[in-house]
């Protein structure tokens, strides 16, 4: 794996304590320059930055009625900016889940468990 050269990365969680760490986590493993969103409109705003990575929380703004969701973004992500590489990231255990998000468009897709974070840095060490 690559850990030498850095990356774009937004992570889009409403979870601040799981983006903080994640965050904390990249840029330890590699110099990445990583962004925090909560909300996947504030990530929509900034794409023309071009990250090369985005993390998107699948559950993303789960209890807000008016805000996206992660399937929503991604969507939008892949429509305008396929270029991108999206991560899907959730709790979801159920493999339907995983196909829907990989169908939609995300690269990859990694369940919320205590190997999530080295899972991540190796995807984004491996894509070139």
């Amino acid at each position: 794996m690559d850990y030498s050269k850095p990356k774009k990365i937004f992570i889009v969680d409403d979870d601040t304590m799981l983006t903080e760490a994640l965050r904390d986590y990249l840029t330890r493993k590699i110099q990445n320059e990583v962004r925090i969103f909560n909300t996947g409109e504030e990530c929509l705003q900034n794409l023309n930055e071009n990250p090369d990575f985005i993390v998107l929380d699948y559950y993303l703004n789960s209890v807000q009625k008016d805000a996206a969701n992660g399937m929503e973004i991604l969507q939008v992500i892949k429509k305008h900016y396929h270029q991108i590489h999206v991560i899907m990231l959730s709790s979801q255990e159920r493999y339907s889940v995983a196909l829907r998000t990989i169908q939609k468009g995300a690269e990859q897709y990694v369940i919320k468990d205590e190997d999530a974070f080295e899972k991540i840095a190796a995807m984004i060490a491996d894509w070139e």
